[in-house]
């Protein structure tokens, strides 16, 4: 009879067998388990300032920080070095934005994905904020008032390029 250990890897070979490259299971294991630790944690710290809800400003504040957020940790040029040990520099992946390849393998190759996805560096930034929110709301407002004013100005740098690209092509 198999050990619960040999029956968990038995299903990370069968998951990733016809998989062109290796997965990380391992690694995003790690991860999760990492992820989870620090919600209980948080959750234990704040259990006495854990509001009932947030309010319609709070979650709208904390969507547009989270996502530009996101993007600057994931694409952005200058955050590039928290990224370079996990990612190889692939070229330019949009305005302002690179693309970046993940060349690490094991837990750095998890890590790699993490660093170079918004989508799933999201959940880990907005669990930061909601956490900011009930420790140092002042400062997080103010924080998320920054990035989603960031988010907003670079929606209006797209849309001025756009314009003049049209009336140049006039």
């Amino acid at each position: 009879m198999a050990t619960p250990a040999e029956r968990l890897q038995e299903h990370a070979e069968e998951y990733s067998r016809d998989a062109d490259d290796e997965r990380p299971l391992a690694g995003y294991s790690a991860l999760l388990a990492l992820y989870l630790l620090v919600v209980v944690v948080l959750a234990y710290l704040g259990r006495r300032k854990l509001p009932e809800s947030l309010s319609a400003a709070d979650l709208g504040l904390g969507a547009a920080a989270t996502f530009i957020a996101t993007r600057t940790i994931t694409k952005d040029a200058i955050t590039s070095p928290l990224r370079m040990a996990f990612t190889r520099y692939a070229g330019v992946g949009g305005p302002g934005e690179l693309h970046e390849e993940v060349r690490a393998t094991g837990w750095r190759h998890a890590v790699g994905e993490l660093l170079t996805c918004p989508f799933c560096l999201s959940q880990w930034t907005a669990t930061t904020l909601v956490a900011g929110l009930i420790v140092a709301p002042r400062f997080t407002r103010a924080a998320m008032s920054v990035l989603t004013i960031v988010g907003a100005s670079d929606f209006l740098q797209l849309a001025y390029a756009t314009a003049q690209q049209r009336a140049e092509g006039d």
